[in-house]
């Protein structure tokens, strides 16, 4: 009898235990999407609204021969203007002309390559580009997403009036869930409502930590008409300091979709760029022509020692350890104990950068092996720290092994 009541009170402890956890996590099937940070492409950088079902067809077929999808490109993604109206029965339209056989269409042939398909909505009444909101018709949306067969759903934050982010977000993944297909939510609100606060609570898989990226180097600018703001890669950085403890496996900080390739700054900054994006363990969603890339932007996209830090399936963001003046250190740790290391240079010279062994959180006297990620070439083993010269608006990556 007390064995009996031992195994009975044993039970009820494990079963109070098991739901605690699980009280602890989101209540949604969404937990279990985006293990690591979503990898793909998105046509919003370089085509803005000039979108078509041709167009879509050829850039998933050169995410395969380009080697992308074996780098782990896995989203073909359709931002705004897919979509022209709603009909009769409210169901969203899609574009007839650019679209003629239909969303499911895209999506089947995508998934015929063994890739996944995203498509773009918002959760005002109209889209960005004026387009037809999900405003009040989420589930019948969801359910048809679902139906097309999307993978991955990017809800934009446009005329949104007096609207509740964190409500607003919640109803499209509730309706999602209900949908019965996994669809990651990509939660595209600016960072105005501080995402990084409820985002995960709320079952989405990443959210934007900023305002749009812009193909440039920079800090934040004015657009023309006097509205703020235009991001430059330095302004988006500098915007992610202090949110690395908000992401993880399953949801992570979105510093916006990548400029790679698409014109306005130089190799060198764009392979900072993806470095960067690497190390703050970000989503990589490529913007540019797949189609017409230069084997060196293929080789920066490609690269997969870095891409490898930004998968790392312990899903830890990295921070920067040190900063004096232009020149900084950021450091992610990785599953296996390393640490991935970045020497940026924001300045306009040359500069020695040097990462200490304790910035890492590793003992000043420990010996350990350096590889040079960008190189790909191990540097020896070595002791306290590792110093490099590291070129105007460059970046020098590198793991440290014990």
């Amino acid at each position: 009898m007390r064995i009996n009541r031992f195994i009975s009170a044993f039970c009820l402890s494990v079963s109070l235990l098991v739901l605690g956890l699980q009280a602890q996590e989101p209540a949604t099937v969404s937990a279990n999407l985006a293990p690591t940070p979503p990898m793909g492409w998105n046509s919003w950088n370089k085509f803005a609204c000039n979108v078509s079902e041709d167009m879509i067809h050829s850039m998933a077929d050169a995410v395969v021969k380009s080697g992308m999808k074996d780098a782990g490109y896995v989203y073909v993604n359709i931002d705004d203007c897919w979509q022209v109206s709603r009909d009769a029965q409210a169901n969203i339209v899609p574009d007839p002309q650019r679209f003629p056989h239909g969303m499911k269409a895209v999506g089947d042939y995508i998934h015929s390559l063994g890739l996944k398909f995203g498509v773009y909505s918002d959760a005002g009444s109209k889209t960005c580009a004026g387009r037809p909101g999900g405003l009040g018709h989420e589930y019948q949306d969801a359910i048809q997403y679902a139906a097309w067969g999307v993978d991955y759903l990017k809800y934009d934050w446009c005329h949104t009036s007096t609207q509740d982010a964190k409500a607003s977000y919640a109803n499209i993944r509730a309706a999602l869930d209900t949908a019965g297909r996994p669809i990651v939510l990509s939660i595209c609100e600016w960072g105005t409502a501080k995402p990084w606060l409820w985002g995960r609570e709320v079952g989405g898989n990443l959210w934007r930590t900023t305002g749009d990226i812009n193909d440039r180097w920079g800090g934040q600018e004015k657009w023309p008409d006097g509205s703020c703001c235009s991001n430059g890669v330095l302004a988006i950085l500098d915007q992610q300091v202090g949110l690395q403890s908000y992401a993880g496996p399953g949801h992570w900080n979105d510093p916006d979709m990548l400029e790679v390739g698409n014109g306005g700054m130089t190799d060198t900054e764009y392979r900072t760029h993806f470095s960067l994006w690497a190390i703050l363990a970000a989503p990589l969603i490529a913007g540019n022509d797949l189609r017409t890339m230069r084997p060196e932007i293929h080789d920066i996209l490609t690269n997969k020692e870095v891409i490898a830090i930004d998968q790392d399936p312990l899903g830890r963001e990295g921070e920067r350890v040190a900063k004096s003046g232009d020149l900084e250190v950021w450091a992610k740790q990785l599953k296996d104990g390393s640490r991935a290391v970045l020497l940026l240079n924001r300045g306009a010279s040359e500069q020695e950068i040097t990462a200490n062994w304790q910035d890492l959180g590793y003992p000043g006297n420990v010996s350990a092996s350096v590889r040079d990620l960008w190189q790909h070439k191990d540097l020896g083993k070595m002791a306290g720290k590792f110093s490099a010269q590291v070129a105007p608006h460059g970046v020098v990556m590198i793991a440290v092994r014990p």
